[in-house]
């Protein structure tokens, strides 16, 4: 008998060490499914996936697989988009936007490893979809089938700027606030009630027995909000007694700084879950909404943001390069040790939850301009980054490549049930709204100017608004310190100005003047355009209607790229120039980037990320003509894509504005910036002074 049971006991421990070694080979975030494999016959297999190939970014690419000990492709025979939200889901991302096919991102090498591979979309692993079997393939390398992915991650992702959570069967995913109130269920975001966690029977509460404001503080930033406040327990308890609760974690134990409840430390209730609970009831939280999402005007202006930090180059609230104020002048983030714990600090500190992701490698695009910190070091617990640990940077240290961004959590408006849809217009019967004037910061077509009444022709199916929606989108900005070092004044004879004039690139007294004897005063620089989106910028108008323009031997893709202003001090026009756009190409680009248009021969038109078109000072037009100007004090200003024909995620820096002194003979330019640089005080004290504040000659 003792026999026996000493070899029970080798048995079992023979088995609790060899099963838990074998499944954590798994890549994360996939689990392991309980339905048969083709490899249960042979044991557990490792499986491994990433996106290979050029040119990509980091979310799209050709998929590889890691089976056997060798990397292989997957043909693209049957390909789907539900086979590619199922791999894009085992790469840690939430869903598929695209799938590719004929080696879009290049031939792969080695095995085919799948073909045929036909998913419903729900499956834990590819693995378990439909396929010819592993390494059963009748396809070459040019089939090799790529996936695009949506730039999000999925919650607890582990990789190097996601919190790693628990992965065990009673894993946290899914949290809600469930209001009690009959008004609070209609108003949103919710920002009070019941706390609840969705598990494989529906949702579930968490006993507040040892409940904390840590806790809280963490739902609460989940939930999209800054900060929890105090609950009035009482309310709650006589709703509670009232209620069968189902309990699925009586334990709770966060710091506070977690970014999610699953990162926290939880006990699950394995046993009789309603009675497990004694002397408590269900958790209640109850949040502080930022200024973006306060119901009350009052509340709006009583949480004010910081002003000192701000996001750009983001598709939605709440995700963007962080950039800082520091000396009057906006600059970003060196991406050196950013984590969720820094960005949450961001998060929080502009009005909005927790961090989802901290972003490395300029993933919302590259700043323009100085780069402020590095380095940076936060607890999670400061109330703004300014107090975290950081360090002072050097030209030498950092690239505008590495700048940081973050995602944060922001509250579920529902904006999604009540303004947009996109149709053909065939089946148009009635009109909603017209007359729609949005500033673009609004967080619903509600919240624009329209008319009370809907203004529209009965007829009116052709009128019908639609719009096509994108997550990433160009960024042009203008290379201000080259204006300032490129500006000069020249005398051009009116004999050299007839294309010029032909294409309106003059005054109207030149006009009058006496061709083609006599001169023009120019006021000519040099441009330079970058492209820091995350889109290539594209002309509105097909290649069938662009312009040909013979005198100077191109087409125009656009009718206006960029306006050329002399301004006075209040900002009348004393002079003016256009520029048409000769020809968008990537004149050079960062290290690494290639260029992707060209003019020559009737080519594509275009602005690559990471590259810029140069508009030498020497080319016709790249000039504002001030004949008629007569000597003082102006403001030099350029906007590019002026009639915002062409989608950006960001107008504001499209504006840039120098000071000019102009005595009759010579000119002095300084203090170029684009127009969101400085902060709102240097830009009011630039306005107010356009006099000279050096003796720099251009």
């Amino acid at each position: 008998m003792e026999l026996c049971q000493w070899w029970r006991h080798i048995v079992v421990f023979l088995l609790n060490a060899w099963i838990p070694s074998c499944f954590a080979q798994t890549t994360p975030p996939a689990r392991t499914s309980p339905t048969p494999t083709p490899q249960t016959a042979e044991g557990p297999e490792t499986l491994k996936f990433r996106l290979s190939g050029y040119p990509r970014k980091h979310n799209e690419g050709r998929i590889e697989v890691f089976y056997k000990g060798e990397w292989g492709t997957i043909c693209d025979d049957d390909f789907s988009l539900a086979n590619a939200n199922v791999l894009c889901r085992q790469l840690g991302f939430v869903s598929a936007t695209g799938w590719t096919h004929s080696a879009k991102y290049g031939k792969g090498t080695g095995k085919i490893w799948l073909d045929n591979v036909q998913c419903n979309g729900s499956e834990r692993s590819v693995s378990v979809c439909k396929s010819r079997g592993w390494g059963n393939s009748d396809c070459t390398h040019d089939e090799d089938a790529g996936v695009i992915c949506k730039d999000e991650r999925l919650p607890g992702y582990v990789d190097s700027n996601v919190i790693e959570v628990q992965v065990d069967e009673n894993k946290v995913e899914e949290v809600r606030l469930r209001p009690v109130v009959t008004m609070a269920t209609k108003r949103m975001p919710v920002t009070e009630g019941v706390v609840e966690v969705k598990n494989k029977d529906g949702w579930a509460q968490i006993c507040d027995n040892g409940w904390t404001p840590k806790n809280s503080r963490v739902v609460c930033g989940m939930m999209g909000f800054p900060h929890e406040k105090k609950v009035n327990k009482n309310f709650y308890r006589l709703y509670a007694e009232r209620q069968k609760n189902h309990f699925l974690v009586h334990s709770v134990a966060c710091l506070g700084t977690e970014v999610h409840l699953a990162a926290c430390p939880l006990e699950f209730n394995y046993a009789n879950a309603t009675e497990s609970c004694p002397g408590g009831m269900p958790a209640v939280v109850s949040c502080v909404p930022g200024p973006l999402y306060a119901q009350s005007a009052a509340m709006k202006k009583k949480l004010k943001t910081a002003s000192t930090i701000r996001l750009k180059g983001g598709a939605k609230f709440g995700e963007g390069r962080v950039e800082v104020l520091k000396g009057n002048e906006w600059g970003t983030i060196c991406d050196d040790r950013w984590n969720l714990l820094s960005a949450s600090v961001v998060c929080r500190e502009l009005g909005f939850g927790s961090a989802k992701e901290a972003l490395t490698g300029a993933r919302m695009g590259q700043g323009f301009g100085p780069i402020h910190m590095n380095e940076v070091q936060c607890t999670g617990h400061e109330r703004s980054l300014w107090n975290c640990r950081y360090k002072n940077i050097t030209a030498e240290d950092c690239k505008h490549t590495e700048d940081a961004s973050i995602r944060c959590n922001v509250p579920y408006m529902g904006f999604e049930k009540t303004e947009t849809w996109y149709w053909d217009s065939s089946n148009v019967t009635e009109m909603v709204m017209s007359g729609v004037k949005c500033t673009g910061d609004e967080m619903s077509l509600s919240h624009c100017q329209h008319h009370r009444t809907v203004s529209c022709q009965k007829a009116g199916a052709r009128f019908s608004a639609g719009v096509i929606c994108s997550e990433t989108a160009s960024d042009l900005v203008l290379n201000a310190p080259l204006v300032q070092q490129t500006t000069y004044i020249e005398d051009r004879p009116l004999h050299m100005l007839y294309c010029a004039a032909e294409e309106d690139c003059l005054s109207k007294t030149a006009a009058k003047a006496n061709w083609p004897y006599g001169h023009r005063r120019l006021l000519r620089f040099s441009s330079q355009i970058h492209n820091i989106g995350r889109a290539d910028f594209r002309p509105k108008a097909g290649r069938h209607s662009w312009v040909w323009h013979a005198c100077h031997g191109h087409y125009h893709s656009m009718d206006i790229f960029t306006h050329y202003d002399l301004m006075s001090a209040n900002g009348t026009k004393v002079a003016e120039g256009h520029k048409a756009s000769f020809c968008l190409e990537d004149s050079d680009c960062d290290e690494g980037v290639s260029k992707r248009y060209e003019c020559a021969n009737f080519g594509e038109q275009g602005i690559t990320v990471g590259c810029w078109d140069l508009y030498r000072h020497d080319i016709d037009c790249q000039w504002i003509d001030i004949t008629d100007v007569k000597p003082g004090n102006y403001i030099l200003q350029v906007v590019i894509n002026p009639n915002y024909e062409v989608a950006e995620s960001d107008f504001t820096n499209n504006a840039m504005k120098c000071n000019c002194k102009y005595d009759g003979h010579r000119i002095w330019v300084h203090n170029c910036h684009i127009g969101d640089a400085f902060s709102e005080e240097a830009e009011k004290k630039f306005e107010k002074y356009p006099g000279q504040l050096n003796n720099q000659i251009s």
